[in-house]
């Protein structure tokens, strides 16, 4: 074959789309595991090692958006090679890093890059593949998301092991290189029938508005959602953004009929903002269960952060399952049909994890759960996409990639702020009764001073790392296994009604899922005729 056929089969390019996203999701998971060994080597504090994994969120759902529309004007090949360079250039940095504020700069830069990078796929596929097609597309999307999910926490381990914690980053380099090179030979460069302009005006509002109100929801925990400094508080930022969103859509509703960001066209189409809703939901959903559960199998069960990777693994390899499945059915029915039992499925899988939670639990009494929950989230991932963009033109393939990922994301920021804080609350609730009720096993003298160390612990800062014993309270050695005991419990008491925050959202997702439309051939049809002539 020669290479302009190659060149010339959606399949070529298909690949090479996927290898990019597969690079950010290795990378996101790869950093999770390696945060042990970052706040060793750069002797980082909590906040700075906190802000190397927002940073990169921050930068990411900010501009998600904005670089949709760049792609729209520029081809989104064009915009897809550029966001891979400057990915692979940010990870260089970031192994070269030699204090925390240069790898949270650096972590910053690979968020721009998959904010360029991440949404000039859909468009892409939007235009290589017929609406019959896509879902078996989507669902390779999803087999590989789960292949990145399965490989970060084993291949971070390893490498942090063997290699140290700057291996995570250098590893980017000789797949961005290959993806980079492939791309401008293999991916087709799509351009727009017309000529299209930046809405600058525009860009602004919507960085500004979602830059105060991603930054209020990430660092409110850190400042008790109250001042940040001087008389700026966490609020006002998050009500600036708000206002100023709100002047987007203004000034955007007053920019239909020309060149808007944000067409509103998008929105007409029932399916896809049935689907953003559903995809809020989801970055809900996967924070609002991995962020208590994770801290759950370190701290309370003692697993190493490799050995707590392996065990989760589970989910994933459950998920690549059911893509494959999900992908060639979903191209026979009415997606809705897989839509609703993978989120009702996810939402169970999750209530069997948290009935199987206890102090006492072993790593597989979650296997059922996890397995359950993976199944579901192989139904979920196929036919969102294709739900979502089955009626929408060609044309507007770029600004709904954008929106789509930029509400999955916020629903994670939201999910960060909620659960976090919900959680929080819940533990602080939850150490006081528990140490009140083991006091009884102490001696009188020690009871009053062991009670107030729990109690006091959410205002000095609560610790919840590997091995967890409460030996940070000034006591003897022989109560420190009653600490434990206390600090155990209380936080599984404090987690089971926090995993009930994503089942609740996953229902309510699926009871939207009801009202999507099923397919109409005509329309769709004539859909794409337009596109074609745009």
């Amino acid at each position: 074959m020669t290479v302009t056929r190659i060149r010339n089969h959606p399949m070529t390019a298909l690949s090479v789309l996927v290898l990019g996203l597969f690079m950010t999701l290795l990378d996101l998971t790869i950093v999770n595991i390696a945060i042990p060994s970052l706040v060793d080597g750069l002797h980082a504090s909590l906040d700075q090692v906190l802000w190397v994994l927002n940073a990169y969120s921050l930068l990411y759902a900010v501009l998600l958006i904005t670089s949709a529309r760049l792609g729209d004007i520029y081809g989104p090949r064009n915009l897809f090679a550029a966001g891979v360079v400057i990915f692979t250039v940010a990870s260089a940095l970031s192994a070269l890093a030699q204090d925390p504020t240069q790898l949270i700069v650096s972590r910053a830069l690979q968020g721009l890059g998959a904010a360029v990078l991440a949404p000039q796929g859909l468009p892409l596929m939007m235009s290589l593949f017929p609406v019959e097609k896509r879902g078996g597309v989507f669902a390779v999307y999803g087999v590989i998301a789960g292949l990145a999910v399965i490989a970060g926490p084993t291949v971070g381990g390893f490498l942090v092991t063997h290699f140290g914690w700057r291996s995570i980053f250098t590893v980017n380099l000789p797949i961005g290189v290959l993806t980079l090179a492939l791309a401008l030979l293999l991916i087709p460069d799509l351009r727009p029938g017309r000529r299209h302009r930046l809405d600058l005006l525009g860009v602004a509002l919507a960085t500004a508005g979602l830059l105060g109100v991603i930054y209020g929801l990430i660092e409110g925990q850190r400042y008790d959602w109250g001042v940040v400094t001087g008389v700026i508080t966490i609020p006002e930022i998050i009500a600036a953004g708000a206002v100023l969103l709100a002047l987007f859509l203004y000034y955007q509703a007053r920019r239909q009929s020309t060149e808007p960001l944000l067409p509103f066209a998008v929105f007409k189409d029932r399916n896809f903002t049935l689907m953003t809703f559903v995809m809020a939901a989801m970055g809900f959903a996967i924070l609002g269960i991995y962020l208590p559960l994770t801290i759950y199998m370190q701290s309370v069960l003692g697993l190493s952060a490799i050995d707590a990777g392996v065990t989760l693994a589970i989910q994933p390899v459950a998920m690549f399952l059911s893509s494959g499945f999900a992908g060639a059915l979903a191209q026979k029915i009415n997606g809705k049909y897989l839509l609703i039992p993978g989120l009702l499925a996810l939402a169970a899988g999750t209530g069997y994890i948290d009935w199987a939670a206890h102090a006492g639990a072993g790593r597989w009494d979650f296997t059922a759960g996890l397995v359950l929950s993976g199944l579901g989230m192989g139904c979920i991932w196929t036919p969102v996409f294709s739900i979502g963009t089955r009626d929408l033109p060609a044309h507007l393939g770029g600004v709904a990639s954008g929106v789509i990922n930029t509400i999955q994301e916020l629903g994670g920021v939201l999910a960060s702020a909620v659960v976090g804080a919900f959680l929080q609350n819940r533990l602080a609730l939850a150490l006081h009764d528990r140490a009140v009720e083991a006091s009884g096993q102490l001696p009188a003298q020690y009871r009053p001073q062991f009670v107030d160390g729990f109690s006091n612990a959410a205002h000095s800062g609560f610790e919840v790392g590997a091995g967890q014993t409460g030996a940070s309270l000034d006591l003897p050695a022989q109560v420190h296994a009653i600490a434990e005991y206390v600090f155990t419990h209380a936080f599984v008491d404090a987690m089971h009604p926090t995993l009930v925050l994503p089942m609740a959202v996953l229902v309510a997702a699926a009871v939207a899922s009801v009202w999507v439309r099923g397919p109409r051939e005509a329309v769709s049809a004539l859909q794409e005729q337009e596109a074609a002539v745009a």
